[in-house]
């Protein structure tokens, strides 16, 4: 009989009393938390492709560590597997469902990371994002009329730089209507997805521009809403909300968001050319029509380069490896700082995006969408941060 598939889930490996494990958590945030499993533990879970049963899993495990598995322990990890939510079961399909019932009945996306990532109490919040913003604030005066930031979506421990060049040096002025370009960081079956749900944070709601959301799905020749669980748990959003909420709370009545996420425009590779995607033009079209009709300001919240073992690499990080990861970075992004969205990408994907750049599909949307709507761009921050798992991840700032 064959045995229940593996979900698609992050895995990392970690040390722990001198042994090497291996962390496993779910991007889609179905099930929270995370879970360790000893390395033949994880070569079973490796295993489960949804064919294999317990006598092909016993065949593979003698192969590769050249000794017997008993049957009982391979059932005890699938058994643990299943009841963690962590196989495509009927277990984890009545989980599913539930979850999705429950997103799809409010009218709000919470908090996801609210006490998690950041303080849940509005006053911890407010200080928190004050202390972030505080350097970037005394160095600035008054308000900047801005079409364009960039802004890291690393967690705000890490990305506390990035964060506050990009808020806090802009001193923005407060704008009617924002576009917010995410990542989609799990998985997403169309290239942008929308929804209707207003932005909960503990400073405040953030309003979404309902119509406007309307009207970009309207040009869609894909269902934007298909995938629109993504937005539940996804942070390179709800870090811009709380940022936002922070500049221009309490009262954001008058401050409406267009939230899109940004999911993979190509199934193996990106495309030599967005626009070549059925109906990608059209939508950027849409966006950019309704952003020079607003004057809205438009975020991108997009990590750079994602390099190192942790992310699928057979090398290891030294000076080397950062410094020719920072030229590349660099090279790419003075496209973006001319506002010129074909180039950026151009410049991204011509190695078929060997650094894994998450906010590559995110900034070349911001770029489009103010497209003509912009001068000089001027980057005021750029970053790199050690993933403890064994990798990089590199940001930056961008003011336009």
């Amino acid at each position: 009989m064959s045995l229940p598939a593996l979900r698609y889930l992050d895995a990392a490996p970690v040390v722990q009393d001198g042994q090497t494990l291996i962390c496993v958590s779910d991007p889609e945030g179905y099930v929270e938390g995370q879970f360790t499993l000893s390395g033949p533990a994880f070569f079973i879970a490796a295993c489960l492709d949804g064919a294999a049963a317990v006598e092909d899993i016993s065949r593979a495990f003698r192969k590769q560590f050249g000794a017997g598995v008993a049957d009982s322990d391979i059932l005890k990890v699938v058994d643990f597997l299943d009841k963690a939510g962590l196989l495509l079961s009927e277990r984890f399909f009545e989980l599913q469902a539930s979850v999705q019932r429950d997103f799809a009945g409010r009218d709000t996306r919470p908090a996801w990371l609210a006490g998690k990532s950041y303080p849940a109490d509005p006053g911890e919040l407010g200080l928190f994002c004050h202390k972030i913003l505080a350097a970037a604030e005394a160095g600035t005066d008054g308000g900047r009329r801005v079409s364009c930031l960039v802004a890291p979506h690393i967690d705000f421990h890490r990305g506390a730089a990035g964060y506050a060049a990009a808020y806090g040096f802009a001193q923005l002025t407060r704008p009617g209507l924002v576009f917010i370009f995410g990542v989609a960081h799990g998985r997403a079956d169309t290239p942008y997805i929308l929804t209707r749900k207003h932005f909960e944070t503990p400073l405040g709601t953030l309003k979404t521009a309902v119509d406007v959301v309307d009207r970009l799905a309207e040009v869609c020749p894909w269902d934007p809403f298909n995938s629109e669980i993504a937005h539940r748990t996804e942070h390179s959003i709800e870090f811009q909300a709380v940022m936002l909420a922070h500049l221009f709370g309490p009262d954001l009545e008058d401050l409406r968001i267009v939230p899109v996420l940004c999911g993979p425009l190509g199934e193996d590779a990106p495309p030599a050319k967005p626009e070549s995607v059925p109906g990608v033009a059209e939508f950027l079209a849409a966006c950019r029509e309704e952003a020079t009709k607003a004057d809205a300001l438009v975020v991108a919240g997009a990590d750079l380069a994602h390099v190192g073992r942790r992310f699928g690499d057979d090398f290891d990080i030294d000076e080397s490896v950062i410094q020719a990861v920072e030229r590349r970075d660099r090279e790419d992004l003075a496209h973006a700082l001319r506002g010129d969205a074909a180039g950026f990408y151009q410049a991204v994907v011509k190695d078929e995006n060997a650094r894994k750049v998450c906010g590559l599909g995110c900034i070349h949307a911001a770029l489009s969408t103010i497209d003509g709507r912009t001068s000089e761009g001027e980057l005021v921050h750029y970053g790199c941060a050690e993933d403890p798992a064994g990798g990089i991840v590199s940001f930056a700032a961008i003011v336009l």
